[in-house]
């Protein structure tokens, strides 16, 4: 790697998020300055509000920060994978860009992803004291409960948006939308091993949330049934010795 690559890639998904980005940017670029060299990627996702505009004037300030543009909304999953395809750091962590991810604690995902083992493949935030209203949490406790029961991937909380990973490695995951819901699932699916950082909630800073409770269930429901279907034929690669 030459030394004016980075070496950590912050990929943020943005679907008319204008108002959230400029402090987002800054906290995280005060997160990772003078620890690794960074570059921040945002892919908006076809908003139709002010984020385009937004962003490049940011980018006109910020020489970290990079910029990729869906020009029709493809959904959360898409955009991850377009950003980490993008990114040019082996190391990639990626946090919503509605504020509610504190970018603080991204400097321990990724200690704790370089001191894992090489099978270390995930290291997932798992949120603490969530602002979301009751029916809110009610959902998405339910959501991974059942998860949980169907994939036993071992972890509580798959909806954290904060979550630190090898490029290398999730570019070789199975691709479907709704991947990014079931991260843990799929990397322990490939063998790979899941660390775990507890992470503090925080309110959204401007704007509503994109998601509601209907558009999220029945395709919820098919994405859940198709994991478990790519888990259960996942076939072992055998040890081979010739002589």
């Amino acid at each position: 790697m030459n030394s004016n690559d980075p070496a950590v890639a912050v990929v943020v998904p943005v679907r008319n998020e204008a108002g959230n980005i400029a402090p987002l940017v800054a906290e995280i670029a005060a997160a990772l300055q003078g620890q690794w060299p960074f570059e921040v990627v945002y892919v908006n996702d076809g908003s139709t509000d002010g984020t385009e505009a937004e962003l490049s004037r940011l980018m006109a300030l910020h020489p970290f920060l990079r910029r990729v543009r869906h020009k029709q909304s493809c959904g959360q999953s898409s955009a991850v994978r377009s950003g980490v395809a993008a990114a040019r750091a082996p190391i990639v962590v990626t946090i919503d860009g509605d504020g509610q991810n504190n970018p603080g604690f991204i400097p321990a995902m990724i200690r704790a992803l370089e001191a894992g083992s090489p099978k270390t493949g995930l290291i997932a935030g798992q949120r603490v004291g969530r602002k979301s209203g009751g029916f809110k949490k009610l959902q998405s406790r339910i959501a991974n409960a059942v998860r949980n029961a169907v994939l036993r991937d071992g972890t509580r909380d798959t909806g954290c948006g904060l979550k630190a990973f090898r490029r290398d490695m999730f570019l070789g995951l199975p691709y479907f939308d709704g991947l990014h819901r079931f991260l843990p699932a799929l990397v322990k699916r490939d063998g790979y091993d899941i660390g775990y950082v507890e992470v503090v909630d925080r309110p959204r800073g401007t704007g509503v949330s994109n998601y509601g409770l209907w558009d999220r269930l029945w395709v919820g429901i098919l994405d859940l049934a198709g994991v478990w279907w790519l888990v259960r034929r996942k076939k072992r690669v055998p040890e081979i010795s010739e002589s």
